[in-house]
């Protein structure tokens, strides 16, 4: 079966993680993509790390592109005239004085689906800001919720790519029925703003904004939140819903003065922390397999890569291939195995391999 995106071409002028994720998983499912490069040492994430280069730009091709040599500058435009989509994360108007702004090119392109990630935006006060994902966590009031290091970059996928592949959809969507183009403006900071539903309910109804540790989701519960093992380990608590709670507190036996958490959440909390500190997360994890109690012992990454559910689901079944020759697992995306390819080996690209083909 032909894949979704097959016949659709993507110029990708991002590098690292937001516009890379997003053009990779535009190529998952049948785009081809073309990596726009600098001379020298192309995209950033070549230097840092090989592997990360690799599962972030499997099945792309790469072209060297020297904004001041005007032979190349016009290759480069014409591959741009005959594109659907561009992505650019530059800050606001990088792309505009190289001569490639949405304004120029659409002038060659009404076609063409601009994305432009940016860390706040195309307007506004901290447009031109530079930033990085923990900033805008920050300027979110995401972090103000846990006062810790997080452990994933969750504005560049939740906030950049993600939203960006969205919305590119969305507007190929739209170019279907009216045959226009658009400029997408996704910005980073503004897509977190989600993740704290309830947090911005509690405070903007009520009048209630939670502190560090406190929001429903956050620690304030004693129903939700992590309880240290015997061993040093993690248990992760996540009985909401009274039918959760109630198995949960009848397999760790908290006593029943304690098992209303509406009432004294503190002692409820320390309670259950005592009884969980009794127990290695061996115990924990067999007592809770075959119970119902959305409870489960904190893994580590490989030991969740490995898990008997993980290999089930077939996550790591594609691979990339990397300049040596070596063959590694490839990075899992959210495109549905029936929009992938059935080619399960695909190659990253070397730096300008397209280069003098007529056929980018």
């Amino acid at each position: 079966m032909m894949q979704p995106l097959t016949g659709l071409k993507v110029v990708d002028f991002s590098t690292l993680l937001p516009g890379p994720l997003a053009s990779l998983m535009l190529a998952e499912a049948g785009a081809e993509v073309v990596k726009v490069e600098r001379p020298g040492f192309g995209d950033e994430s070549r230097l840092m790390s090989s592997a990360v280069f690799a599962m972030l730009n499997r099945g792309k091709r790469s072209l060297c592109i020297d904004l001041k040599d005007e032979r190349r500058r016009a290759e480069l435009l014409d591959v741009i005239a005959r594109a659907d989509i561009l992505i650019e994360q530059f800050r606001p108007g990088v792309m505009a004085r190289s001569g490639l702004g949405w304004d120029a090119v659409r002038e060659i392109n009404p076609r063409l689906i601009y994305c432009s990630i940016t860390g706040y935006g195309q307007s506004g006060p901290k447009a031109a800001r530079a930033g990085h994902d923990l900033n805008y966590l920050a300027e979110a009031g995401v972090l103000s919720q846990s006062r810790s290091m997080p452990p994933v970059l969750i504005a560049d996928i939740v906030g950049g790519a993600y939203p960006a592949v969205i919305n590119i959809l969305l507007a190929l969507a739209a170019r279907d029925r009216d045959g226009e183009g658009r400029h997408i403006d996704v910005a980073m900071t503004d897509n977190l703003y989600p993740l704290m539903f309830w947090d911005l309910a509690q405070g903007l109804v009520a009048g209630s904004w939670p502190s560090a540790g406190q929001g429903f989701f956050t620690g304030g519960l004693p129903r939700y939140r992590l309880y240290e093992t015997a061993d040093n380990r993690m248990l992760a608590v996540g009985a909401v819903e009274d039918r959760f709670w109630a198995e949960f507190c009848a397999v760790i036996d908290l006593p029943p003065s304690l098992r209303d958490d509406r009432r004294d959440p503190a002692a409820t909390a320390e309670g259950v922390a005592k009884l969980v500190r009794r127990h290695p997360s061996d115990h924990w994890r067999a007592i809770f397999a075959d119970k119902d109690a959305c409870c489960s012992v904190v893994e580590d990454l490989e030991a969740a890569l490995n898990a008997p559910h993980a290999q089930s689901r077939d996550l790591f079944g594609y691979q990339v291939q990397l300049e040596g020759g070596e063959v590694i697992p490839a990075l899992p995306v959210a495109v549905a195995p029936a929009f992938r390819s059935e080619r399960r080996v695909a190659a990253a690209p070397r730096l300008g391999e397209a280069n003098g083909y007529g056929n980018v």
